[in-house]
Order: structure tokens, then sequence, then C-alpha cells
């Protein structure tokens, strides 16, 4: 991926353009609000990582500008304003998803790579495939090596979302923003609860797995290998 990453601080910067080359993908750097806009203008990029205290043009402003302007690149606002009102103005604004420093780098490389998955999806894709797993989004069905598995609303939406993400790294803050619609932590065992429900229905009768935890980050519907 080619990423534009708008930030000020340059310590954070420099670990954000070493790590995200580190992991295969082109990372260029605007230390300022006017540099970013002109940027993200002139070139194409798969995803802009922003500020949003920026000198000379605030980060809402410059994405602002660039939904008017027609460009729409996803954008991760990653910010120190942490609260629920920063975070749905952020979204409102133009963003595609919202993470408050301090960060953890395996999170911030996730919710990258599900924005631009999210942007560059079809948008009539209504059967989902994953191994001998399918989903009829239209129909609200699941099958498992065309055995029906029943599931509730909540499970479903769940596996919907792993899905469209499969083999990528999902977080618990994305389950919880994404499938529950919760900006912050309600500090319950509710995603583990939900997740060990599907774990039962999708995988207890196959020798093959899909569903796997990633201690410590999260969780991944991964094709498995041959």
């Amino acid at each position: 991926m080619r990423l534009l990453i708008i930030e000020d601080d340059a310590e954070t910067a420099a670990y954000l353009t070493r790590g995200l080359q580190e992991s295969g993908h082109a990372a260029e750097h605007a230390s300022n609000g006017p540099a970013g806009l002109q940027a993200a203008q002139a070139a194409r990029y798969d995803a802009l990582v922003v500020d949003r205290m920026l000198p000379g043009l605030d980060g809402l402003t410059l994405v602002q500008k660039l939904r008017a302007a027609g460009i729409t690149t996803p954008v991760l606002f990653l910010t120190a304003l942490a609260d629920v009102d920063d975070r749905v103005t952020g979204l409102q604004s133009g963003g595609d998803d919202y993470l408050a420093k301090p960060f953890a780098f395996a999170e911030l490389l996730a919710r990258i790579e599900a924005i631009v998955r999210r942007r560059s999806a079809p948008a009539g894709e209504m059967r989902l495939r994953v191994a001998d797993l399918e989903m009829d989004r239209l129909k609200r069905s699941v099958t498992r090596a065309g055995q029906n598995i029943p599931l509730q609303a909540r499970e479903f939406r769940l596996l919907e979302y792993l899905m469209l993400h499969a083999d990528q790294t999902v977080t618990r803050a994305m389950l919880l923003e994404q499938v529950w619609g919760y900006h912050f932590d309600p500090q319950t065992n509710v995603i583990d609860v939900h997740m060990s429900r599907l774990r039962t229905k999708i995988d207890k009768h196959s020798a093959q797995p899909l569903i796997h935890t990633l201690r410590g980050t999260g969780y991944c519907l991964r094709t498995p290998t041959p």
C-alpha cells in the first residue's frame, strides 16, 4: 500500500514511517496541514493517517476539503483527542476510522488494512466465502460444508465482519466499534461470550478451525493452508 502520514510530531511520524515500511508498505510524510492537503490532492494513496491537531490547517478541515473535492481516499484519524464526542466528530467529518494515542502499532496497521479493504470491496458482494464457510448476506444464511448454521443477529454481524476482513487481524476495539457500535471499552466480556458461541457453531464439527485468537491482539478468520 502507498500511505500518507500527516503528522506534525517528528518522533511519532518517524515511528509510523519506519513501522509501515518494515511491514512492506510505502509511507510518505507531511508535517503540517497545508502540505498534507497538497500531497493528498496531488497523488493517489491507498490511505491517509491524519493527526487532528496540525499546524496551518487542522485535520478535520483537511479531510472535509478532500471530501468536498471528491477525493475518497480512506482516512484514519490518529490523535490524542480520545473522547467519544471527538471520535464522532472525526467520523462525521469524513474519516473512516479513529484511533486514539497512545496506540499499538499492530492495531493501527490492522485498522489501515480494514479501511482499505472496506473501500475496495465490491459494493454488490452479497455472498461471502472463506474455505467451506459461506454466507448469503441477502438471505441472512450461513453454511459450512453445505450444512446450515443458525446464528443469532449479533453472531451473524460478528461473523460477517470477520469474513469481510478474512486473513486480517481484527482487534477487540474494532469489533466493539463496528459490531456493537461502542466507541469506548465497556469493560465487559461481551466479545469473549459471543466469539465463544460463534466458534462453537462454526468450528466445532470441523477438523480445520477458521476462527483464531491472536493473544493480546484480537482475532482472525483465517483461510486454512493446504
